[in-house]
């Protein structure tokens, strides 16, 4: 009999122990696909953003392709950091059907709170998520950061709130042909 109470005892704090293993495990479980869809969100958003042109002038601008520096620009059509406000260029916005996103500047200061694609459609389970994007002049080798030739693209995004899940990503984009450095 007391036998098999000592059994009885041992049986029970060994499945009191792999229960509580078992249980920690569950509830971390998540934590790896919240992280996992942040990255993904990330280098998406970061890909999307180095993908576009970076030109002296708005591509908008008749002189965009053959411009070698800003001076060559129509009136308002030299690209700066940050969205175009203003006609005839802007106001420009990631999702806007008539005056989009168009050059890697464009995208800084760009946030969202739930995950959109490129058309402004919400993407179903990333309604938690928030993203934001900054593009700096950056010095890059010989290139200086007062020339403009060379960008610091920042992307940070951030996993439903209580997962303390954050992820950031930088890339950098070059001016090139046909705007090549001279």
């Amino acid at each position: 009999m007391i036998e098999l109470i000592v059994f009885i005892v041992i049986v029970s704090t060994a499945v009191a122990a792999v229960l509580g293993a078992l249980s920690m495990a569950t509830r971390a479980s998540a934590d790896p696909l919240i992280q996992k869809q942040a990255l993904a969100i990330a280098e998406a958003l970061l890909e999307e953003v180095q993908l576009m042109p970076f030109t002296y002038c708005d591509p908008d601008d008749p002189n965009a392709a053959t411009a070698l520096s800003a001076a060559a620009c129509t009136a308002g059509g030299a690209e700066a950091i940050g969205p175009e406000p203003t006609a005839p260029y802007g106001p420009e916005t990631r999702t806007s059907g008539t005056t989009p996103f168009d050059n890697v500047n464009d995208y800084h200061g760009y946030s969202m709170i739930g995950i959109t694609d490129i058309t402004g459609a919400a993407i179903a389970g990333l309604a938690n998520y928030t993203a934001g994007v900054t593009v700096a002049n950056q010095a890059l080798g010989a290139i200086t950061a007062a020339s403009g030739d060379a960008l610091l693209i920042t992307v940070t995004v951030s996993g439903p709130p209580g997962s303390n899940t954050t992820v950031v990503l930088d890339g950098y984009r070059v001016r090139y042909a046909p705007n090549a450095l001279p």
